[in-house]
Order: C-alpha cells, then structure tokens, then sequence
C-alpha cells in the first residue's frame, strides 16, 4: 500500500467520521442519495433532508413510484433542483430497465441521469467492494494540496491529471475505508478556508505545506463579475390563499411552484387581463436578496389583496392554495421565506410608491 493510502487509512480508523446516517450499509440507494445530497451540500445540513427523504422514499421502488412534485418539495431547500428531478428519472430507471437493481460497476451506473464519475465511484466503493477513485470537490483540494498539483482543478486537463493521480493511489485493499477517509480528510481538515495541518495524517507528504502555498492551491477560479437579475413577484392573497405558478421542467426552480412575474405595465391592469383578478390595493415588501452560482437574484414582491377572483386564475399550471399548504409545498427557499413572513406583514410591509397601482 502506498505510504499515502497507508496513512489515510489509519487516520480514519482513530479519527475519521463512523456514525452518518448512510453509513455501515451495503444498500446502493442510500448511499446513492447520500452521495447526491452531499455534492453541493454540507454533511451537517444533508443529514435532516437524508433522513426525511428516507422516511419517505426509503427504497428505490417508493422513488420511482412518486409523483415529481413530491420528491420537489422534499428536496425543497437543498437548492440545484435538477438533482431532485435526476435523482427520480434515475430510480425509474433501475426500476424498468435493471429490475430495481442497481448496476455493479461504475461504467455502468455513470449511465444513469444525474450520476457522474465520482458519486458512481463512491456507490461502487461503498455498495459493491469495487476498487474505483472518487474525486469531488474535497478530494481534489486533498490531492492538489498534497502533490502540488498546478492549476485550476475545473480545467479539464488538470481534471486528467488528478484522475490519474487518484486512481494510482488506489491501495489494493481497504479501499472502502481509505476512500472514506479521503472524504472526511477533505471536509474535517484539509479544508478551503483555515485547514488544521496540525492533524493532517499526511501533512509530511505535503508539497503545499512544504513549500508554503496550502493558501494558493487548488488554485481557485478566476472570478467574473456576477450579473445582477432583478424581478417582480405579483403575490396574489385572496381569502388567506396565494396563486402559485408551476414552473418550466428546464430551467431555474424547473418544477417548482413560484409566484408569477410581472411584466411591464399597470399592475392592477396585469391581474384583470391575465388572472381576472380584480384587486383591491397592492402594498411593496421588503426586498428578498437570493444567491445563485452565477448570478445573484433581487426579487422585489408585490403583495396584492384580491378582492374578486376568478377561476381562470388557475388555467395554465396556476393554483390558488392556502399560505399555510403553500409553505409546505414543492417552492423554493425565496418564496417559502415569502409564505412564512405573510403571517406578519407588519414587519415587512412598506408603502407602495405612487404609480405602481
């Protein structure tokens, strides 16, 4: 075994994570959902989305017979909702084309929508016994830090070289938990900001450390400016319901329920010609700043008491819906935010400027 293998070995035997809620089993669909949760998302915040998720669809069988409106709202807060929508297209899959088994090996499991090399690597480590490289985002920082590895980790050809690396440290044996460790070393110690090289099992293997440059690598990506979008949502309340609108499958929030957008023009105007609402006043609230990966979101509400409705508000992927049961549904974080504060909108209603009626 390699002296570094060696290493991580022994230091997730003592000092590695041993008691997460995906962990001592061989069942592929829960590492599976695991290992999707935790790609843009820390351990401590996936372990009560995982845990909820299972309660619900503890077997791929229940996944594949859900309605994707369901597996939405329980993904509700975990953001990148493609994962979400892959993750049911997958488990229908295994379902019909593999018998409700999962494939064996990564080639194969890569097939699957939403799978790529590494999480397939850590569901045939971990599921299967299979002696395959992982590299996330942790492992990456770990191997770029350790043997110097130049570059941004996201250029395909420092992609390569790492894939490379990785898969020729492979030890022969212990890969499972050599493999763990080499995900609880990335997310514990060798971390972005502030690693503690003190504990570092390998930090006398460590070329960054050696040389100074724990701070300069993995180099990091050249940063652009990041755009500005800016909306309007028309939050139509009537009788303690709000409208929501079904978005788009492609694209921002594909799936979710959100509040309509509202195009140029006269507001109460807007509503009779296309929800034939009749409303009675509108008031602003308080702005709601939302980060995505390439572009921040200013969504500017508009909370609109209705005073007649009508029923060809909910043609079209509209339905009105108590703000309660709204709260709870498929929506994203902005508008759940949204929801929950109606119930006081003495501490977030502002007067509305003159001409916006």
């Amino acid at each position: 075994m390699p002296d570094f293998a060696r290493q991580i070995v022994l230091w997730q035997r003592r000092f590695g994570r041993h008691d997460l809620p995906w962990q001592g089993t061989r069942d592929p669909y829960l590492i599976w959902v695991s290992e999707v949760m935790l790609q843009q998302t820390q351990v401590v915040a996936a372990i009560f989305y995982y845990e909820r998720f299972m309660a619900r669809f503890p077997s791929v069988a229940a996944l594949a017979a859900a309605e994707e409106d369901e597996v939405l709202r329980l993904w509700s807060g975990l953001g990148y909702y493609a994962r979400g929508r892959n993750l049911l297209r997958a488990a229908i899959r295994i379902q019909t084309q593999h018998r409700g088994r999962f494939p064996r090996e990564p080639e194969a499991l890569t097939e699957l929508p939403g799978i790529g090399r590494s999480t397939a690597g850590a569901i045939a480590v971990f599921s299967f016994g299979a002696r395959a490289a992982i590299l996330d985002g942790n492992v990456k920082r770990v191997l770029a830090r350790c043997f110097g590895i130049e570059g941004y980790p996201g250029v395909a050809m420092v992609e390569r070289r790492l894939w490379s690396l990785a898969e020729s440290l492979l030890p022969a044996r212990g890969v499972e938990r050599y493999t763990q460790g080499l995900m609880d070393l990335g997310a514990t110690v060798c971390t972005r900001n502030r690693p503690d090289c003190e504990r570092c099992p390998v930090a006398e293997l460590c070329v960054a450390r050696r040389s100074g440059r724990v701070n300069e690598l993995p180099q990091a990506r050249l940063r652009k400016a990041v755009p500005r979008r800016r909306v309007t949502w028309i939050v139509l309340r009537h009788r303690g319901q709000v409208l929501l609108e079904r978005r788009p499958s492609a694209g921002l929030w594909g799936g979710l329920w959100t509040f309509p957008e509202l195009a140029r023009g006269d507001t109460k105007e807007y509503c009779r010609r296309e929800f034939g609402c009749t409303l009675s006043h509108t008031r602003r609230l308080a702005p709601i700043e939302h980060g995505f990966t390439h572009f921040k979101l200013t969504i500017s509400p508009l909370l609109c008491d209705v005073a007649r409705a009508s029923p060809r508000a909910e043609q079209s992927g509209r339905i009105w819906i108590s703000i309660e049961d709204a709260a709870h549904a498929a929506v994203p974080t902005p508008v759940r935010k949204l929801l929950r504060n109606l119930v006081v909108p003495a501490d977030l209603v502002v007067p509305a400027k003159a001409g916006t009626q």
